[in-house]
């Protein structure tokens, strides 16, 4: 069930360290002083796209690695997931013998990526100008909390901070009535994928000119970005034509429909759909000022009201076949533990089990498919500083006294 134009694998050694690489990064070399969740989700995709990146880890360990549990000390299933295929080397910053292997390190580098506040890495001595000094051509990716251009810089941040910033839970409370966060860490996720697409722009504006440059994402503006697509709505113009809110999205009606025996996601939208469906179930409130979409939207809580009363009448799958027989998208109501085990990922083969010696490890894949350079998932995440030696040798370095992990790291 695999459609073989998107099965290749197309491999390239990395001279390295010895590993098989695939993917449209296989070659790029990223150096990765990022921690928590925004930054190694970026590095952890462009892991899975082919790129060596190497994980510098303070002697304790990315804090990730002990908020939540794991079949080994320090080794937590987020940051398992988050950094899967990449090396860890162990390095104390303050430290002058362990910045000096940093600095060899990227003299070798494609990109150089982090988290810290702009303070903090420039008090290091890794600004992007002392970086580019080392190695013209790099990519210095910074991933802050709110860009550098503003008052609030300096703050730190955190997901539920910047959902909160960015509107999230007074959006939540508009469709709810209550105000609550995501059930999800919707900010660093967004921040790493543009950090992604950003870090990649980069790297191919160097492969057309040769330059490198200094790349620059704050997880506020990201998410304002974000948030505003379709929020930005009245806001848009100039004056004001309406608020900032795209009033489908925070209909309080909107939610899964209550169905004789569980739960349905349907959305009856366009006017195909909706002439489809009233032709096909012919509620007792049919109206002809329903027919449009354009009336539909000016009324839209009371449309979602109405459906919901109807869904009630039968079971989830009576509604599932009827719905997809009319090519209207409705699904059922999944919990994410289903997901494992959903029939669609398991043909399209989502999920690959790589082994490694804390067990073997079921991970979700690489969501995009490339018919000459596909990516996969790179292999487990690395023991705290299980690369270090070997790294010190691939630099000339051998024998270099470095820092150690620390205890129960």
């Amino acid at each position: 069930m695999h459609d073989n134009k998107f099965d290749t694998q197309t491999e390239t050694n990395n001279e390295n360290n010895g590993k098989r690489h695939t993917g449209p990064l296989a070659g790029i070399r990223v150096v990765d002083i990022t921690a928590m969740v925004m930054g190694p989700y970026c590095t952890q995709l462009l892991a899975d796209m082919g790129a060596e990146v190497i994980k510098i880890e303070p002697p304790g360990g990315d804090g990730t690695r002990f908020i939540s549990p794991g079949p080994v000390p320090a080794m937590g299933g987020v940051f398992v997931n988050v950094n899967r295929g990449k090396r860890s080397i162990v390095l104390d910053l303050k430290s002058k013998s362990d910045v000096n292997v940093l600095r060899e390190l990227v003299k070798t580098a494609d990109v150089f990526i982090h988290s810290m506040r702009a303070k903090a890495i420039n008090k290091l001595g890794f600004s992007y100008e002392e970086v580019a000094a080392l190695n013209p051509s790099i990519i210095y990716t910074n991933c802050y909390g709110y860009g550098r251009r503003g008052s609030d810089a300096d703050l730190p941040a955190y997901d539920d901070t910047i959902q909160a910033e960015c509107g999230l839970p007074v959006v939540q409370q508009m469709l709810t009535g209550e105000v609550s966060y995501v059930g999800t860490i919707m900010a660093d996720k967004i921040a790493g994928m543009t950090a992604l697409y950003a870090t990649t722009m980069a790297l191919f504006h160097r492969e057309r000119t040769g330059e490198g440059q200094e790349v620059e994402i704050g997880m506020f503006e990201a998410m304002a970005s974000f948030m505003l697509v379709e929020h930005a709505n009245g806001m848009l113009f100039t004056p004001p034509i309406g608020p900032a809110n795209y009033h489908r999205a925070v209909a309080p009606n909107r939610r899964p429909y209550k169905t004789k025996d569980s739960y349905i996601s349907a959305l009856v939208y366009n006017d195909k759909q909706w002439s489809l469906f009233m032709d096909a179930v012919k509620p007792h409130w049919a109206s002809e000022d329903f027919a449009t979409l354009a009336q539909r939207a000016k009324q839209i809580n009371t449309i979602y009201g109405l459906l919901g009363e109807t869904f009630e009448e039968r079971t989830t799958e009576e509604w599932l076949t009827l719905l997809r027989k009319l090519g209207i998208p409705a699904a059922p109501l999944r919990t994410p533990d289903e997901l494992f085990d959903n029939r669609h990922l398991q043909e399209v083969g989502f999920f690959q089990t790589v082994e490694s010696s804390y067990g073997d490890l079921r991970f979700p894949g690489v969501p995009t498919g490339f018919s000459k350079t596909p990516g996969k998932v790179a292999g487990p995440a690395p023991l705290v500083g299980e690369d270090t030696q070997a790294i010190l040798e691939e630099l000339g370095l051998a024998g270099e006294a470095v820092a150690t992990p620390a205890n129960g790291a």
